[in-house]
């Protein structure tokens, strides 16, 4: 019989000996030989895609918050409830009984913007006044008369002074919908500080995941969250981060933040900062050859192998071991087909 060296993947080593161990048991303390006695159960050899996970721990929630801070002067007369949904065009917070209102975009607004004034600002501003339904303007990066007019009539709609200049006092950007995650000022405060801290409108999973299982999480591969009741909804790695955090004591592992999301929002039921558990896809082969972990025995000349079963005769196969997963194991070796027949020590 020539021999094969076993090529056993680092996280399999337990799974080896043990099956090796159960093998030794079965035959009573001694490694098998060719022909000895037949296995009381046997299984075939299958071909399927073999998929290794990980399971790791993680938060649903609504994201991490973004701090909003007032940025002109006068006193904070309303504040939204916590867990408001806002949207374009609405209030977050009121300064001296007047809003200041929600805008869509990826860049905070710096300066006054006026006639004459060019810039990405002015685009931001121009693209969120004609989503809001003001025309007669081109949206483009000049602040022009007919944008200033365009203005005017949105500072009459909010109770502001109409001059035409759209101060950045007057708007917070956020790239969407936002919900309303802490209150921090209180009414009568002035309006010079934190006001409140919001988060995206749709829950996910935050992990502060082990940088040792960094190569696990790839974005947009698939994952299974486990809720604390136990139902387990599909999920999509959707960012990794790039930058390690040192653990909060020496002897913690650095991490890195992962974010998965779940497309059915409705199968997460009402929670908010659940703990989770995540399975992530830590590696997949596609259309191999696998027996049951089980399966496995100790040769003896060293070998692994697996006892093929043909009617009323067996005989002993060394095999190469590739991934584990899900109780079954990879392999390849003489005669090792689809269908083969092994026995299963007991």
């Amino acid at each position: 019989m020539t021999r094969l060296r076993a090529v056993v993947i680092t996280a399999a080593t337990a799974l080896v000996a043990a099956a090796v161990a159960a093998a030794s048991i079965g035959f009573g303390g001694d490694p098998p030989s060719p022909g000895g006695a037949p296995a009381l159960a046997t299984a075939p050899v299958t071909r399927v895609t073999l998929t290794r996970t990980q399971q790791v721990n993680g938060t649903l929630g609504y994201g991490t918050p973004v701090r909003v801070s007032a940025r002109g002067n006068g006193t904070i007369t309303a504040l939204p409830v916590l867990g408001t949904l806002i949207s374009r065009g609405e209030a977050l917070y009121q300064v001296d009984n007047r809003p200041v209102s929600l805008l869509y975009g990826d860049h905070p607004l710096y300066r006054p913007i006026q006639s004459g004034d060019a810039g990405w600002d002015v685009n931001e501003v121009e693209q969120n006044l004609a989503a809001l339904g003001y025309a007669g303007f081109t949206v483009d990066t000049t602040y022009t008369a007919s944008t200033a007019t365009a203005v005017r009539k949105w500072q009459k709609d909010h109770g502001l002074t109409q001059t035409g200049v759209f101060e950045p006092a007057t708007a917070v950007i956020a790239t969407g919908p936002v919900r309303v995650a802490t209150v921090d000022a209180q009414l009568g405060d002035p309006a010079n500080g934190q006001m409140l801290s919001y988060s995206g409108t749709t829950r996910v999973v935050q992990i502060p995941l082990d940088v040792t299982y960094q190569s696990m999480a790839r974005q947009g591969s698939t994952a299974t969250v486990t809720l604390p009741d136990g139902t387990i909804v599909p999920g999509t790695v959707a960012t990794v981060g790039s930058v390690a955090v040192a653990g909060r004591l020496a002897e913690d592992p650095a991490t890195i933040d992962v974010t998965v999301t779940v497309a059915d929002q409705t199968r997460l039921g009402t929670l908010d900062r659940a703990p989770v558990t995540v399975s992530l896809v830590a590696a997949t082969v596609e259309n191999v050859l696998t027996v049951p972990v089980a399966a496995l025995v100790a040769l003896t000349d060293g070998a692994t192998g697996v006892q093929v079963v043909a009617g009323s005769t067996n005989h002993y196969v060394p095999v190469e071991l590739g991934m584990f997963a899900g109780g079954r194991v990879q392999i390849s070796g003489d005669g090792i087909t689809e269908g083969t027949l092994v026995g299963i020590p007991t």
